[in-house]
């Protein structure tokens, strides 16, 4: 499949290219297809019955048949798209993905904002540009098509982000996302600590450390690191999974981010000191007993006669 599909799509651009290609490569190209979806069709096949005679609806039956022959990079590539799609339209409507009532939001896209601007202005001078160079009708269509679809995926990309930010929920759980790619809760009986630390870490988007280190890093900075009891799991982007017992990630306003995250635990602190009795109570109780009642103060004196 990975070997077939680029070649039948570079085939197809020859094609409409004007370049000759012999019959016979036409005809073992075409095989070759026919070859993969028959192939496909029947590894899937058992696999869908197997889940039919098990009980699964075909829907069920159907995923569960995908997910065994489907690489999990594609498939998570693929539903990250919907998703990103999904989140445009969010974004057009000026709303977010599923924010729990008494969670509080923090966005995490001004270090890329910028770029993501940048990028759609670019991709909008490349399809003006090709449209005046290319003279075939046909190429210009298709790399028409190809470019709008880049730019919509690119405000898809930058929607999501806005639309899923992190949160800081009502229980005192935290929850990191970047946009559909990466989705990472922390609960908040193992936060032990917050604080403000600006880093700039090498690497991609997910960057996880021997120590047990994750940095999620937005425009190659993290502002936020948060230290747990134990470690949290996590699935990368393209469904690797691993571990990670401290968390840097970005945030706008990190302070608010800390102050959020750190506040549950102060308040309980707080509410169990109120409720423990003081040491010094009993002894000033004791002494109070002790002390006699004061009586009314004595009448002046007559003046002498």
């Amino acid at each position: 499949m990975w070997a077939v599909l680029p070649g039948e799509v570079a085939l197809a651009v020859c094609l409409v290219a004007g370049v000759r290609i012999p019959g016979a490569v036409l005809l073992g190209a075409e095989a070759l297809v026919v070859g993969v979806l028959a192939l496909e069709t029947y590894v899937m096949w058992p696999l869908y019955a197997a889940r039919r005679r098990a009980g699964e609806t075909r829907r069920e039956a159907g995923l569960s048949a995908v997910r065994a022959v489907v690489p999990v990079a594609v498939r998570r590539l693929l539903v990250h798209e919907f998703r990103a799609l999904h989140s445009l339209g969010l974004w057009v409507l000026r709303r977010r993905h599923r924010i729990p009532e008494g969670a509080r939001p923090f966005a995490y896209t001004e270090p890329q904002t910028g770029i993501m601007w940048t990028f759609v202005f670019v991709s909008v001078v490349e399809t003006v540009v090709l449209a005046m160079v290319i003279p075939w009708p046909l190429v210009h269509a298709i790399l028409l098509v190809v470019d709008v679809y880049g730019i919509v995926i690119v405000l898809a990309l930058q929607a999501a982000c806005v639309t899923r930010p992190h949160l800081v929920e009502a229980d005192g759980s935290l929850r990191l996302r970047y946009g559909a790619l990466f989705d990472l809760r922390a609960p908040a009986a193992v936060i032990a600590a917050a604080r403000v630390e600006r880093r700039f870490p090498d690497g991609g988007l997910v960057r996880v450390d021997e120590d047990g280190t994750l940095d999620l890093a937005v425009g190659s900075q993290t502002t936020v690191t948060v230290e747990l009891t134990e470690p949290v799991e996590f699935v990368r982007p393209l469904g690797r999974r691993g571990s990670a017992r401290t968390l840097r990630f970005h945030a706008d306003d990190p302070r608010a981010a800390v102050a959020a995250l750190t506040k549950d635990a102060k308040d309980t602190k707080d509410t169990e000191d109120r409720a423990a009795p003081s040491p010094l109570m009993p002894e000033r109780t004791a002494s109070a007993a002790l002390t006699p009642e004061r009586t009314a103060p004595s009448p002046t004196p007559d003046p002498p006669a």
